[in-house]
């Protein structure tokens, strides 16, 4: 029987990789400290670099998103993300995996039109001269229609209320293909800004994208019939309604759809520190989209079906990218959008939606049966072993006597270690 992932070597990760992926060896060696990102490319990536600063990576098992099967490159710091996501998605392969798509890969570039002697008149200026608006914005990326994007409208907003008082906001509509579209959007909205003070007298103030990118969003879906969620003491039936009865929980009060969200964000952002996007951004898009209808909610929906199986969908705005940026710097970046197959950027983003809800189902099955921790804490138990110094050797032994002793903190770690350490100068575990 095959050995499962999490109980290889790292060795044998690597040559289950190289058999079972697109990587070779070359690729592999993105990950490995002193043969990704150079400190020199670093250096120019950012300003006053002084060195690099490495996080835990990881492969989330088991995914098969729209029908294909793919392994998951996930950045976290945190125990049992990974180990949660892949979880949820064996679970979900008894029903062919997660359906993902993408709505469009439009972003929203604003400027801000202070100064107005005539809002009503400035705003009936703008909207008769769109055409000429337009076709200046898009003399600026001629080449984008190439790849499928391009200028794709232009909206007015009044802004009655606020606390300098009324003003206009322009939108510049742009589909940004397969890049995250900050620089294109921001140069854009820059360029358009003169003519609008030209045609109406006022003072183009900001000039600049919005993260909140509700005109590009990701979703994902899963069903899951009773008897694969069936656990333990747990019937198929319980856990279903628990995790329904726990969504409703974070619909209802902000206060719980926070950590709700935060949850699945675990999941997106992972993926996204992975592949070299900015997960600052989708994280402001992510909870501004949550709040939409002028409360905090919850980002995905659970629900019972007709035959009384567990739904799953989750929608956010995903303002990511596949080109330019760190993917043609970053070594590792590239390696991870090779190891999993992504041609568009519509491929991550249907990817990073499958995982946002394959976390979110993780975090509501475990909370509405045995608890958090009990998984959480079970793997925490290593890192509390290697701050106790333990060598690589000791740490699975010392997890597992500090899980058994029920006494998972750093004092017991060490009082294990001392004693181990004493009666076998440290070079096995003893128990």
């Amino acid at each position: 029987m095959t050995k499962k992932f999490y109980k290889m070597t790292l060795p044998e990760r690597y040559e289950f990789l190289l058999q079972n992926s697109s990587l070779d060896e070359d690729d592999l060696k993105a990950w490995l400290p002193g043969s990704g990102l150079s400190l020199e490319t670093a250096s120019h990536m950012i300003e006053n670099a002084v060195g690099l600063f490495s996080l835990p990576l990881g492969i989330a098992q088991n995914f098969i998103v729209n029908g294909r099967s793919v392994l998951v490159p996930m950045v976290v710091e945190e125990p049992s993300v990974v180990a949660a996501v892949s979880f949820m998605a064996k679970l979900a392969q008894s029903t062919g995996g997660f359906r993902a798509w993408m709505s469009s890969q439009e972003m929203i570039g604003q400027v801000q039109l202070l100064d107005l002697a005539d809002i009503d008149a400035a705003q009936n200026l703008i909207e008769a001269h769109k055409p000429e608006l337009l076709e200046q914005a898009r003399a600026l990326h001629p080449g984008l229609a190439r790849h499928g994007g391009g200028i794709r409208g232009l909206e007015v907003r009044r802004i009655d209320e606020s606390p300098i008082g009324a003003f206009l906001v322009v939108h510049l509509i742009l589909d940004v293909a397969d890049a995250m579209g900050a620089n294109m959007v921001n140069t854009a909205v820059e360029s358009l800004a003169p003519l609008l003070e030209v045609l109406t007298g006022g003072r183009a103030h900001l000039r600049i994208l919005s993260n909140l990118s509700d005109r590009r969003l990701a979703s994902a879906e899963l069903i899951l019939p009773p008897n694969v969620l069936a656990f333990e003491d747990y019937t198929g039936e319980d856990v279903r309604d628990g995790v329904i009865e726990a969504w409703a929980f974070a619909e209802a009060d902000p206060y719980r759809a926070a950590t709700h969200n935060k949850g699945i964000m675990n999941g997106v952002d992972a993926v996204l520190l992975a592949t070299g996007n900015d997960w600052r951004a989708v994280e402001a898009g992510a909870h501004a989209f949550a709040a939409r209808g002028g409360r905090y909610k919850s980002l995905s929906t659970w629900s019972k079906t007709e035959d009384g199986s567990l739904k799953g969908s989750l929608t956010l705005p995903l303002a990511i990218g596949v080109v330019g940026g760190a993917t043609r710097v970053h070594p590792g970046v590239q390696t991870n959008l090779k190891l999993m197959g992504i041609q568009r950027v519509s491929d991550l983003g249907e990817i990073v939606a499958a995982v946002g809800l394959a976390q979110n189902l993780a975090a509501l099955r475990a909370l509405a049966t045995e608890g958090i921790q009990k998984g959480h804490m079970s793997l925490h138990a290593r890192q509390v072993a290697l701050a106790a110094g333990a060598k690589a050797e000791q740490v699975e032994p010392l997890a597992q006597a500090l899980i058994a002793a029920g006494r998972i903190t750093l004092s017991e770690a060490m009082s294990i270690l001392e004693q181990w350490n004493g009666t076998d100068d440290g070079n096995n575990a003893k128990s």
